[in-house]
Formats: structure tokens, C-alpha cells, sequence
């Protein structure tokens, strides 16, 4: 043995010796329990001491209603939670609180907040204690507008809250939501949908802000903001959950999860900037999408789940797919031959976390025992899983208090808060000779229509079973405003769809003996106990179904016509000459066509939440001065579509039998008052780097009511090196004015609000002519003006 072979060994020999004198003790809990460690240190330490199985159980997700067990007041853990923690060695659940027709999950079975709360810390007290490393649970929970749990608040959905286009509002109620969920011991909310709304067939239109990228992204950011708030370890914050990457609203035919085809400039300056502007926000995870991109599976797609979200947006969070998304890749897109494969498929391509739990599991561990899928992805799946635990810190802390979520869901505040979210979302689309508001000295009314006393209808998708009392329909909203003082005649008129039975005769004798009617029509998104559902909770739609639904998931549309005899019931009431208010309830764009032409008044509250009825009755009798706008284009026909605001030049002509525009245009909405656009002036400060654009311009209350007006700011490239939009939302804000005043906006624009994606695929602020619309519409501009930029701009994403 050469003397530098001995030294090496003697050295390594007295090292071994010295770290066997100086070892921690054997009861000193391991780096990655040490709360005061760095993150990555605690991730890399767990890493190290896992072994492949518990890995593979870090990224599935279960379903979460499963897992408990309740008897009464008392709520412990199922057999098959154990069963799968022992198996599969889990690390997430998803709507563990969830209760609706799907789950079977009922205001008798499911949980109330208390006894959610005492569910969870049982979950996580058995995974802690019963598993080889005390790796807590990540819990995952609907929260699109509201917690979809038990005695949690309902808001407005999403259709509603950009109706508002209020983000401050929104970012409030995402905050209450958040609260809601984190009391009762979950950490992630599903939402906001950042899809864009263009095909008003699709079922889930409900779920979406609406049709324009910038007003999504907007909503996004306050979703963003209010879920996760400045300290995900604050006890009342959430990851917020970005929903679906991505184009998945466009759907051919309006089929749900349907493919598209967008070109790849269409996609990077039209449906990916609302997940870029909630990421660049801070959004924490992101959810893929059913629908294929120009062939390419969501959930299988390396160039948006790497390239896009990771290497460009500096994404940091975890990807999670959305239920049973990784065996559609075999199934439904017919991409992958195996189970394993898809797994396989899957993970390459950046999908951290299967929904579901049948997409990993088995598969993946195959997967990886074959060597196809290598320890160092899984590492990097499973360190972004870890991350957020730790971030959270449920390592320390991972129980709740059952007294806090029983006092702090549902209270008071938050009610009042529905109340507002609602009545900022109520669109006031037609008033003739200013039939509203109604005058709260009428003594005959009849209120009509299968919406006009319907809790579930005016709910939406998403929604759990509601105890008694606690949503105000539009009938109790109009008897909570008129009390005893007038005499309030109900008849439901006609079902949404059913066809077999009608009251229209006894309808028509309420409306004749009234001083008004108001009828309450649309549609519905409410789940019933006898529909069937698939295993992704999608409903399913058969010749014999017997549920009132025809909006939601799995209800898509060939027409956009009111269903069932609700025409036929309008045009009753219409005929009678008593004065008409058409209410509509509903979750997309329907067929107003003969209701616009023959009935004075029209409300749309799209679905407005628990407080829906007395946000409507508030504005139906002047209480509240609406100022709700519409967030997506409402056709005339189902042959114009698709029929958003934004299309690309040319500009769109007439067809042979109808002209080309839509009913209401985007953005559109009407007041109680009047409001004046004047003296508009745009300043242009342009760097070698940026420009700022100022506009100014005076807006003015000229009426004697106070209310709200919402401006809007729109952009036209003039001439552009590819063809750009007719037009383009940039700014906009909700303005109060008393009655009489006037106010200065003042909106800015950066080279990022004039870009466009050049021939050499480039982000430019190209040098020429711009113009600058501001008005109360995409179809009402009061002033324009041009302004030219000096030079182009490069601008950097």
C-alpha cells in the first residue's frame, strides 16, 4: 500500500471516528422537522430519507369525501383512508368537504364547519402519527365562489363577479373565501377559471370572468391576491389554483374538453395572458386542462408546462392535473398505450400532482421501477409538493380549531359581502320609458317564473347543499323590501325545461290583476339527486335525463334559446299589458331576441349567490343604483358565434338574413343615472425602454341620482406588422359619482399594453399610429384620440 493510499484511508478512518463521538443524539428530530431551517434544506433532507413509494404517494390526490366517517356529532377517519395511506402512502386529498348530489354528500351527511374542522385534524393527526415520517396532508377544495362546503358563504359566480368589474371587491371576497376554507383545515382553492369565454355553448361559461383576456387577467390577479394574502402560514390563507391551462373555453361546437386549435401567436397574446398576469401575481398552482392544442394533450404538454410557465413565467408553484386528466391521456386522446405511459408522458412533461389518484399511483411507480421515469424528476415533483407544506407550515402546525370555523364561516360580514359582490354584478340591459326602479308604493305585484323562488337555481355549479333559509330567493328579496304593505302574488308559470307541466293560465290571471310583473326566467346549473355523473363529477346528458339543468359542467348547448315553455310563459304575461320586468337567471348568454323587442325592463343577475334575491330586489326598487357590465357579448343567434368584441380585422359584415353585431355588446350595461365623457387628452412619454401613455378626461354624473359608471379604455393599433384586433380593452375602473359630480380618470399605459407578438414572434411596441377610445361600452365610445409612438419598443416577458 502506497503512503497517500494509507493517509486517504487513516484520515477517512478518524473522520468516520469523529462523527460517531460528536453524532446528534438519537431522540434529536431530523433537519426536516427543524421549523427554523431553511425550506430547501428541510425539503433536501426529507427527500434524502424517502423512499420511492412514499414519493409516488406525495403527488397523488384522492378524493377527499371518502376518507371520513360521521356518526352524529363524532367524525373519524374511514377504513379506506387508512387503507390508503398504508398502501399508497398518500400526501394529498381533494374536497374532503365537498358535499353535492355527486359526492352524495347531504346537509345530513356531510359536514357542517365544526365538524369539518374536527375531520381534518383527524386525517391529519392519523397521517402524522401512523406513517414512517409524519408527512402531513395537503388538502384541496372548490372554491370558485365560495367554499363548496357546508354553511360556507355563496357568492356570485365567476360571470357575476367580472360583471362587477370591481378587482378590489373580488380580491375582498377571495380574501373571505380563503378565510372560510383555512379555518376549516384545508390549503388549496380550485380558482379562479381563467378561461375565455367565446363559445357561449359550453357548459361551464358560468366558471369564467368572461371573454376578454385583460379583464380576466384582472380578476385573476384579485382571486390570486386574496387567497394567498402576504403569509401562506397566516391560518387564513390558501394556494390559489389556476384553472384550466389552458384554452380550454373555445371548445369546437362547445363540446366540454374539447379540442382547439389556436395559432401560436393566438394563444401567447389571447388566452395565455390571464394565467401570466395571476402568475407574475404570485399564483402558486395551476391546473392543466382536458382539451388538446394543436394535438397536443394539456396535461402532456412539455412546451406549456416548461417552457411557457416555468423557463418564461419563472413559475414556482406545483401543477396539478385535473381529474383523471392522465388516463384521458390513454383513454380520451389516445396519446399513450399504458397506464405507465401516461404516467410516464405525464411527469416528463411537467405535471407534478395527479387529481383523482388512478393517473400516478401504480402507473407512475411502474414507471419509475422501469427506469422510464428517472429519481431525479420525481424528486423535483415531489420537492414542489413539499414546498408548499413547509411554506404553510403544516409540518408545525396542522391542526385547526373546530370553535373558529364554526364561528368564523358564514358570518354576518360575509353575508353583507355576498350581498354587495351581487348587487355590483346585477346588469341592467333594457328600461323603457324608466319603468325601474319600481316604487316601493305598489300594492299588486306578481312575481313569476321557475328563478322567482327557485334556492338552487340561482346558485350555480359548485355549490353545496344549502340549510333552510340561508339563500333569499328574488321572491323573499321582493317581501323582505315590501313587507305587508302590498299584496305579492307567486306563481312559478313553468319548469326550465320540463315541458309536461305548466301553471302559464294561473300565471297570466296573477299578472292581470298586478300593477307589475316581475318575471324571474333563465336557466340552471342545479345538480339534483337523480342525475348521473361521471367520474370527473361532469354530468351526464342523455335522452332520458331528468334533471332541470342546462347550464353547468356537461351541459353543453346547440342553441342559446330559453328552454323548456319559458318563452311561451313571457309572451303570456307580456300579453296581459300589465308592465313587465324580465329578471334572468342563468349561466351564460340566451336567446333575448323577442324579450328585448316586447318587454320594457331587463335585469340580468347571471347566478347571484345566497343574497342573489335581495341584490335584485335592491335594485328593482332603487336601493341600489346598478351598474353591472357585461363581460361577455350576448349574440342574437347562435350563427353569428363566435361574436366577441375583439375579433381580429377586417371588420365583420352582415349576413343575408341579420347584421352581424350582437344583442349587447361586451361591456355594455345600463344605470339609474346618466354620465357625460368629455376633454379627453393623451400625453406620450416614450423612453429607449418604455413609454408611458397618460389619458385623462373628465366623466360626469348628469343626472340627480348617484351611481356608479364604468369607464372603459380601449386601444386600435392602426397599422400593425400582423393583423391585430378591431379594437382591445386596456384600462378600466368603476367610478362613484354623486348626483351632479364630475371627476378626472386618468388611466396609463406601458409599451406591455401596446405589444403584439411581431412576424418574428417578438414582443413589440411597434412604432405608428395608435388610437385611444374611452366610453361606457366596446360599442358606446364617447372619445378618441391618436397618438403615435416614435420608435418601436422591445419589451421584455
Amino acid at each position: 500500500m502506497n503512503r497517500p493510499q494509507f493517509t486517504a484511508i487513516a484520515m477517512a478512518a478518524l473522520a468516520s471516528l469523529y462523527l460517531s463521538a460528536y453524532s446528534p443524539p438519537a431522540d434529536t428530530p431530523p433537519l426536516y422537522k427543524n421549523a427554523s431551517a431553511p425550506i430547501e434544506s428541510r425539503i433536501r433532507d426529507l427527500l434524502k430519507r424517502m423512499t420511492k413509494e412514499e414519493k409516488v404517494g406525495q403527488l397523488s390526490t384522492l378524493l377527499g369525501w371518502e376518507m371520513y366517517e360521521k356518526q352524529g356529532d363524532s367524525v373519524q377517519v374511514s377504513e379506506k383512508f387508512k387503507k390508503a395511506v398504508s398502501e399508497q402512502r398518500i400526501g394529498m386529498l381533494w374536497a374532503t368537504l365537498r358535499a353535492d348530489p355527486w359526492t352524495q354528500k347531504t346537509l345530513k351527511t356531510g359536514l357542517n364547519p365544526t365538524l369539518a374542522a374536527r375531520a381534518t385534524n383527524a386525517l391529519q393527526k392519523y397521517v402524522i402519527e401512523n406513517t414512517r415520517l409524519g408527512i402531513p396532508l395537503l388538502l384541496a377544495e372548490e372554491c370558485p365562489h365560495g367554499h363548496m362546503a357546508i354553511g360556507t358563504t355563496v357568492f356570485p359566480t365567476a360571470l357575476g363577479q367580472g360583471s362587477t368589474w370591481n378587482p378590489a371587491l373580488i380580491q375582498q371576497m377571495a380574501t373571505t373565501i380563503a378565510k372560510e376554507t383555512r379555518l376549516q383545515g384545508a390549503h388549496a382553492g380550485y380558482g379562479p377559471v381563467l378561461d375565455l369565454a367565446r363559445e357561449p355553448r359550453w357548459s361551464r361559461v358560468e366558471e369564467t370572468y368572461g371573454e376578454d383576456p385583460v379583464l380576466n387577467g384582472q380578476m385573476g390577479i384579485a382571486m390570486v391576491n386574496g387567497f394567498q394574502g402576504m403569509n401562506l402560514n397566516s391560518g387564513v390563507n390558501i394556494i390559489s389554483t389556476l384553472k384550466h391551462f389552458t384554452a380550454y373555453g373555445v371548445p369546437e361546437g362547445g363540446h366540454n374538453g374539447g379540442s382547439v386549435s389556436p395559432g401560436t401567436r393566438e394563444l401567447f397574446q389571447v388566452y395565455l395572458p390571464p394565467f401570466r398576469d395571476a402568475v407574475k401575481a404570485g399564483a402558486l398552482s395551476v391546473m392543466t386542462a382536458y382539451n388538446s392544442i394543436d394535438g397536443i394533450p394539456c396535461s402532456a404538454n412539455p412546451f406549456l408546462l416548461k417552457t411557457v410557465l416555468r423557463d418564461q413565467w419563472k413559475f414556482t408553484g406545483y401543477v396539478v392535473s385535473d381529474l383523471g386528466s392522465i388516463s384521458g391521456l390513454r383513454s380520451n386522446h389516445r396519446i399513450a398505450s399504458t397506464p405507465a405511459d401516461a404516467a410516464e408522458v405525464a411527469i416528463e412533461s411537467g405535471l407534478d400532482s395527479d387529481l383523482g389518484g388512478y393517473g400516478f399511483g401504480k402507473a407512475l411507480q411502474e414507471a419509475v421501477d422501469k427506469g422510464a421515469v428517472t429519481t431525479a424528476v420525481l424528486d423535483t415533483a415531489v420537492s414542489r409538493i413539499l414546498r408548499m407544506k413547509f411554506a404553510m407550515g403544516l409540518f408545525e402546525s396542522p391542526y385547526v380549531s373546530p370553535e373558529k370555523a364554526g364561528a368564523g364561516t358564514r358570518t354576518a360580514k360575509h353575508v353583507e359581502l355576498a350581498r354587495q359582490v351581487a348587487r355590483e354584478s346585477v346588469i341592467l340591459l333594457k328600461n323603457s320609458d324608466k319603468l325601474l326602479p319600481l316604487t316601493k308604493y305598489v300594492k299588486n305585484i306578481a312575481v313569476i317564473g321557475p328563478n322567482a323562488d327557485n334556492v338552487y337555481n340561482q346558485l350555480g355549479d359548485y355549490t353545496a347543499p344549502q340549510a333552510e333559509g340561508a339563500v333569499v330567493t328574488v321572491l323573499q328579496g321582493i317581501r323582505n323590501k315590501l313587507g305587508t304593505n302590498a299584496q305579492i302574488n307567486y306563481v312559478s308559470g313553468c319548469a326550465i325545461r320540463d315541458t309536461m307541466t305548466n301553471s302559464i293560465a294561473e300565471a297570466v290571471e296573477a299578472a292581470k290583476r298586478a300593477e307589475v310583473a316581475v318575471v324571474v326566467l333563465g336557466g340552471s346549473s342545479a345538480r339534483d339527486f337523480k342525475t348521473e355523473y361521471q367520474s370527473t363529477g361532469a354530468a351526464k346528458v342523455t335522452a332520458t335525463s331528468v334533471s332541470d339543468m342546462e347550464s353547468g359542467e356537461g351541459f353543453d348547448r346547440a342553441s342559446l334559446d330559453l328552454m323548456g315553455r319559458q318563452l311561451e310563459l313571457l309572451q303570456a304575461v307580456v300579453k296581459t299589458g300589465t308592465p313587465v320586468v324580465l329578471v334572468l337567471i342563468k349561466g351564460r348568454p340566451l336567446n333575448l331576441n323577442w324579450a328585448n323587442a316586447n318587454v320594457p325592463a331587463i335585469i340580468d343577475a347571471w347566478y347571484p349567490g345566497q343574497e342573489g334575491g335581495n341584490a335584485i330586489a335592491d335594485v328593482l326598487f332603487g336601493d341600489y343604483n346598478p351598474a353591472g357590465r357585461l363581460p361577455i357579448s350576448v349574440p342574437k343567434s347562435v350563427g353569428q358565434l363566435p361574436v366577441y368584441y375583439n375579433y381580429k380585422n377586417p371588420a365583420r359584415h352582415d349576413y343575408v338574413e341579420m347584421d352581424a353585431r350582437p344583442l349587447f355588446p361586451f361591456g355594455y350595461g345600463l344605470s339609474y343615472s346618466t354620465f357625460e365623457y368629455g376633454s379627453l387628452q393623451i400625453q406620450v412619454a416614450p423612453t429607449p425602454t418604455n413609454v408611458l401613455v397618460t389619458a385623462t378626461f373628465t366623466l360626469k354624473n348628469t343626472s340627480g341620482r348617484d351611481g356608479d359608471e364604468v369607464a372603459q379604455l380601449y386601444v386600435s393599433d392602426n397599422v400593425s406588422s400582423v393583423v391585430s384586433p378591431s379594437k382591445q380593452l386596456k384600462k378600466f375602473a368603476r367610478v362613484h359619482l354623486k348626483a351632479g359630480e364630475q371627476k378626472t380618470v386618468t388611466f396609463q399605459l406601458r409599451a406591455d399594453d401596446l405589444m403584439l407578438l411581431n412576424p418574428a414572434m417578438h414582443w413589440v411596441a411597434e412604432k405608428g399610429d395608435f388610437t385611444i377610445m374611452v366610453g361606457a361600452s366596446s360599442d358606446d365610445i364617447r372619445q378618441k384620440q391618436v397618438f403615435s409612438l416614435p420608435a418601436d419598443i422591445q419589451v421584455r416577458m
